[in-house]
């Protein structure tokens, strides 16, 4: 009898510990390895800083370390870069380079960024049927006609819809279990017709809440500007992590409990969150460190083989648009700044050359045009060719020259002056600031309101996109001067050869 009660008290307490450990020790930990805004897949700086296939080393390194590890891309990825404007195998590239090399790292999740509308409707789609990894996205919709509904993938005829939210199922070795919820909304600019933009804040409150009735935690991956970042953390008190995109150089910046992470562009630097859940008290920590991606950490084999043939793809099609791709155009004994931090904030020698080479190609009075157009992120130095000058100028252009009155162009500098760290901030030539007086200075003399000037800008700032009063539309611009094929102002880049040239001979 006494046997047989030993028995029975054995299986109920191994039953009481079977049920108490169905979610193990009810803690766990998971690894989010985030990237965001990355154009090159190639390392930079003469191959001491960046690449993608370094990123992939650190990337299965996590893995090994926890298998519980996610790789993300918070937006900006398909565009653009000087590969993506080159044709290869009948169409422009567009982004295609790297759908290849993310497949082969085995994103775990992606959101959309401003500058993937700046692909066209059918080749934005073909970057979408190409991946496989899967995409959200809360706000922005794909436009039909006058129907609205999901951007989608496609593969063999079968359809699938980006959802508005995400979760990430996680369970550990000991079984305790982990719903991750996320949630994304992007910036609604850059919007082409077949781009529907709902409002940013709305869409995301709504996912939070959707995701908190069915996951453990919720975390935001956005693609916005970080003045809004900061307003959806005030917003969304619990959220305790947003890996966010857009503005290109690093930044950790709490709001309350929030913290808003963003990495440098083009994989210089990643961060690595490591998000440790308590799944009895519903509480975590979570400790996010930036780790910089250089020539110290070895390559993957397998990433790095795709990005090498990418790159003699690059050197074949640069040799097609130009006749000598690699001859020496300029020794620069100092680095040229083109880095986003720098050229986006502060005039920087390589954009005063490309102004300069404005305005040398129009005879204008001054030059300007938008940081935000160089895409190199980095100083190049040494012999630079036409590769190097197509690299920092993927979108090309031509250089368009501006009648002005000086009170309309004193509004345009001082709206450039004020849009430090965005890709409005405008690289200038013969235009100077004179802190002392508080006033522009056109050649070395303040510029006189009712005076008419000649200004050299690249096409693009008459979109409107980055200084939204510059149009042709605008009764301040008196005339506009197009350039004609046959000169070196249809150009930008054209433009920029032509004068470091000069300045060589």
């Amino acid at each position: 009898m006494r046997l047989f009660q030993v028995i029975i008290f054995s299986i109920v307490v191994s039953l009481f510990f079977s049920c108490e450990n169905k979610d193990g020790d009810k803690q766990i930990d998971v690894t989010l390895l985030q990237l965001n805004d990355v154009y090159e897949i190639a390392p930079l700086s003469g191959g001491k800083e960046a690449g993608m296939a370094r990123v992939e080393t650190v990337h299965k390194e996590l893995l090994a370390e926890n298998p519980n590890t996610y790789l993300f891309m918070a937006g900006d990825f398909l565009y653009p870069s000087l590969i993506g404007t080159l044709k290869y195998e009948g169409e422009k590239i567009k982004g295609r380079q790297m759908i290849e090399v993310m497949n082969a790292m085995n994103f775990d999740l992606v959101t959309l960024g401003n500058h993937e509308f700046d692909l066209k409707e059918n080749e934005l789609q073909k970057r979408f049927n190409e991946s496989t990894f899967p995409w959200t996205i809360a706000n922005a919709f794909h436009k039909i006609d006058s129907i609205t509904g999901p951007f989608y993938s496609e593969k063999k005829g079968i359809k699938t819809f980006f959802p508005d939210t995400y979760t990430i199922d996680v369970t550990d070795a000991d079984g305790t279990n982990l719903k991750i919820g996320i949630f994304s909304v992007c910036l609604p600019v850059n919007a082409p017709s077949y781009v529907s933009f709902t409002d940013i804040f709305e869409e995301a409150v709504k996912a939070h809440d959707k995701l908190k009735k069915t996951t453990d935690i919720v975390i935001g991956m956005t693609h916005l500007a970080i003045e809004d970042d900061q307003k959806l953390a005030e917003m969304l008190p619990d959220v305790q992590l947003i890996m966010g995109g857009h503005e290109h150089y690093n930044m950790i910046v709490p709001v309350g409990k929030t913290i808003i992470t963003k990495a440098d562009a083009n994989a210089r630097t990643v961060y690595i969150h490591k998000l440790h859940f308590n799944k009895k008290t519903k509480k975590a920590t979570i400790t996010s460190t930036l780790k910089t991606i250089n020539d110290e950490i070895k390559s993957d084999p397998e990433i790095d083989k795709i990005v090498n043939k990418w790159q003699v793809i690059l050197n074949d099609k640069v040799g097609e648009v130009v006749s000598s791709p690699h001859e020496v155009i300029y020794i620069a004994k100092e680095p040229l700044d083109g880095r986003e931090v720098t050229i986006r904030s502060e005039q920087t020698n390589l954009g005063q050359l490309i102004a300069s080479a404005m305005q040398a190609s129009t005879k204008a009075d001054c030059a300007f045009f938008n940081g935000g157009s160089v895409r190199i992120d980095d100083q190049i130095h040494g012999n630079i060719t036409a590769v190097d000058l197509f690299r920092a100028l993927p979108y090309g252009g031509a250089v368009f020259t501006l009648d002005v009155k000086g009170d309309f162009l004193q509004k345009i500098l001082n709206f450039g002056k004020e849009s430090k760290g965005k890709g409005a901030y405008l690289q200038r030539a013969n235009v100077d600031w004179d802190t002392k007086n508080n006033q522009w200075l056109i050649g070395g003399k303040p510029i006189v309101p009712t005076k008419i000037y000649s200004a050299a800008i690249t096409d693009f700032l008459l979109t409107g996109y980055d200084i939204p009063f510059l149009t042709h539309e605008n009764k301040n611009v008196l005339k506009v001067h197009e350039p004609t094929p046959d000169v070196d102002a249809f150009d930008v880049r054209k433009a920029l050869i032509v004068y470091l040239k000069g300045l060589k001979e």
